[in-house]
């Protein structure tokens, strides 16, 4: 299965998700198809033996058109190629915008003396009218001749949207005044034209389109904003020393590269030659500069602050971390929350409800009152201009565009509208210690070899046991035993126990190095003494471990991971939030509860094995819904399980695929800051559905009664989406 992402162009309101959703369900092969109203992008996901022309052809037969995105099976290989798109997105978008500007300028000036010559002289002469007809004819038909020409192209496939409402409205009141026009004579003939009534329904909904436009712009800065990291050349370092300013596109793997001070890192890669310290906060937002020297990784679009480096390319074009934020940030714009559900079944039905509306509107006037044409068409007229599909459309997805962006910006990456959704309803927050409470970089404080035996040779056993593990604990033992001035012996055999420690054969002797439930697992004595000795260094903070050597339990290796600066405070933030902190680790119960109690949380869970730790989530799962905050291999089973998994910046890619939000720093805050988010974005989504629902509650029965006027009417209807849209925007300044 591959993902297509489309941008879609023709879709005028919410009822018009459902039509285009539905044509692409039906291609042969796709099996799922997401439509976004406010940014006008369906994500499809399909087989790999359809294109994106099969697609767009779909999309063409219900009515619009579509043009492929980039995406993960598209062409766009080369750095900027997803950017260069986007960028020529932007530039359609600003021609769009123009040419809305000017067929709105043109409708206003025509407009504007139509209304002026009809409240002003109520009772005109014949040639007085003939002129209202002159100035709203070319304003109904001309400038909003995308009214009528969307209206009949989903005609044609038995359906009817937003403009048809439009279309139906101003173009009644037009043909009615016209038909007055031909028919009435002398100056009663002022009493039955409504010329100026079409005019200012259509240049009402230009303008609100246009504002919507313009808001929709603005949604998408957050995008715009990340793609203006990237620096657009960089100095390549060719055989012989010679270097070129190269455009960022043209980079390859194995490249290699120079960063002079204050230039920015061009693409992900590995620094060969130099020492400086680089600026990462624009995007991880921890502001002080992070040293890089040899063998150190460095991100593009960070900045190299004070000393220069040569680095080697290891990641170019779209798979630069920049890239894929840049695309998880567009998929989380482009995604639905369940809740958004209800709406888009709402809004398929709406305008078909609309139309029998006012058409009961026009006949109850007509034949249960006995009322005049002229009183009876202008009630139909304004239901039909009054009702708002859009703002419907519109309150889920504005919110998320905005919600995602400002997260995007502040370092905190959502997955998509579920992840928001269930982020919002928290109840739990599971913590892993290790890289997530402390700080993951554990270093060797104790090493006591039991009977007084020689330090040295044990030494050397202990750290070549641990030489072949990958764990964070095996390399502070491993180093810390080279400080001391000790070498790893040989390895001749080697087996990881995954949460209890290592076995090996180390110069010929059987070493085991791990928990009290490794060396009971191979039935071994530990002493009373010893027992108390370790009981000592955990209730220090220490993760305190045994190595046995030929069936004999010899001593304790003990290391410390000091708790990471903001992690206390990250505590206190999410008990102010109403959420219950857990911490979940490895080490036994008094270990636990010491760094427990260092940063403030009550509750540990201990001894936990890697393999065990989605059943923890399971377990407190039945108090409520769980978020799991971790950062390693080990936790992705844990992350999956959880209502929201939550991933540390400087954890691995599995965790981050995993995980529903990706923190891009290391800084436990973060997870106080997507669900405050979370919670401000979903309030903002349910104030929206809420005036969007009212809004037409209250509306619709308000014009049937003849309250409204049909240019009132559209002038309210104008504002409903733009009021969604304003109030989404208010979450640029979520802090």
């Amino acid at each position: 299965m591959k993902t297509t992402e489309l941008k879609i162009e023709g879709m005028t309101c919410a009822s018009c998700v459902r039509r285009v959703e539905n044509a692409l369900s039906q291609v042969r092969g796709v099996s799922e198809a997401n439509v976004n109203f406010a940014t006008e992008r369906a994500s499809v996901t399909h087989g790999v033996d359809i294109d994106a022309d099969s697609l767009s052809k779909a999309v063409s037969a219900a009515g619009y058109s579509a043009k492929p995105l980039h995406a993960n099976d598209s062409e766009h290989h080369h750095h900027g190629g997803g950017e260069d798109h986007s960028a020529h997105l932007a530039m359609e978008s600003e021609e769009q915008q123009r040419s809305q500007r000017l067929n709105l300028i043109v409708a206003v000036i025509l407009t504007v003396p139509a209304v002026a010559l009809s409240m002003a002289w109520p009772m005109r002469p014949e040639w007085a009218n003939w002129l209202l007809f002159a100035l709203a004819t070319p304003v109904v038909f001309w400038n909003g001749r995308q009214f009528f020409q969307i209206t009949w192209k989903a005609a044609k496939h038995g359906a009817a949207t937003m403009d048809t409402l439009i279309a139906m409205g101003a173009g009644a009141a037009w043909a009615y005044s016209t038909y007055a026009l031909l028919t009435y004579r002398g100056m009663s003939q002022s009493e039955h034209v409504y010329f100026e009534t079409g005019a200012v329904i259509s240049t009402l909904i230009l303008l609100g389109r246009y504002l919507e436009s313009r808001s929709k712009k603005r949604m998408s800065g957050a995008i715009q904003k990340l793609m203006g990291l990237a620096p657009k050349t960089a100095t390549v370092i060719h055989e012989g020393g010679h270097e070129m300013e190269m455009p960022i596109e043209t980079l390859k793997v194995g490249d290699r590269l120079r960063a002079r001070p204050g230039e920015k890192i061009a693409v992900d890669g590995v620094v060969v030659e130099g020492e400086s310290y680089v600026d990462e906060s624009m995007l991880t937002g921890e502001p002080v500069p992070v040293k890089k020297s040899v063998g150190d990784t460095v991100t593009g679009a960070t900045v190299n602050t004070n000393g220069a480096l040569i680095y080697e390319a290891r990641r170019v074009g779209n798979d630069t971390a920049l890239a894929q934020i840049v695309r998880m940030v567009e998929r989380a714009q482009g995604s639905k929350a369940p809740v958004q559900k209800l709406a888009d079944r709402v809004s398929a039905i709406f305008v078909p409800i609309v139309i029998l509306i006012a058409f009961g509107t026009f006949v109850y006037y007509r034949m249960a009152l006995g009322a005049s044409w002229d009183a009876s068409l202008l009630p139909a007229v304004a239901v039909l201009v009054i009702a708002c599909p859009c703002a419907l459309g519109l309150a889920t997805p504005t919110a998320i565009m905005v919600g995602t962006g400002r997260g995007a910006e502040l370092g905190v990456l959502i997955k998509d509208g579920t992840a928001l959704e269930h982020a919002g309803a928290i109840k739990t927050v599971l913590l892993d210690k290790t890289g997530t409470i402390t700080k993951g970089r554990p270093s060797l404080t104790d090493f006591v070899v039991l009977d007084g035996s020689e330090e040295g040779k044990f030494a050397s056993w202990v750290a070549g046991a641990e030489v072949p593990s990958e764990h964070p604990v095996a390399k502070a033992i491993v180093d810390g035993i080279r400080a001391k001035g000790f070498e790893p012996g040989k390895v001749e055999r080697f087996k990881a126990n995954g949460g209890s420690g290592v076995e090996a054969i180390v110069g010929g002797n059987a070493v085991l190095v791990g928990t009290r439930r490794l060396m009971t697992d191979w039935a071994l004595e530990i002493k009373p003494e010893v027992e108390q000795h370790m009981q000592k260094l955990e209730r220090e903070g220490k993760t305190a471990m045994l190595f046995a050597v030929d069936g004999v339990v010899s001593g304790i290796v003990a290391v410390a991971d000091e708790v990471g600066e903001h992690s206390a405070k990250a505590i206190r933030e999410l008990r102010k939030l109403g959420l219950l902190p857990v911490m979940v680790t490895g080490d036994n119960r008094a270990t636990a509860e010491a760094v427990a109690k260092q940063v403030g949380i009550d509750t540990a869970e201990a001894q936990v094995l890697p393999s065990e730790k989605a059943a923890i989530v399971v377990k407190h799962q039945a108090s409520g819904p769980v978020a799991m905050v971790g950062d390693g291999v080990n936790d992705a089973p844990a992350l999956a399980q959880a209502d929201l998994g939550i991933a540390i910046g400087g954890g691995t890619d599995v965790a981050m695929e995993t995980a529903g939000v990706t923190l891009l720093g290391n800084d436990l805050r973060g997870v106080a800051t997507a669900i405050r988010l979370a919670r401000a974005t979903l309030s903002t989504i349910r104030w929206n559905l809420v005036w969007a629902f009212g809004y037409n509650v209250v509306m619709i029965p308000l014009a049937m009664t003849g309250k409204l006027n049909p240019m009132w009417a559209a002038g309210a209807m104008a504002l409903s989406s733009i009021s969604v849209i304003l109030n989404s925007l208010r979450l640029r300044r979520f802090r």
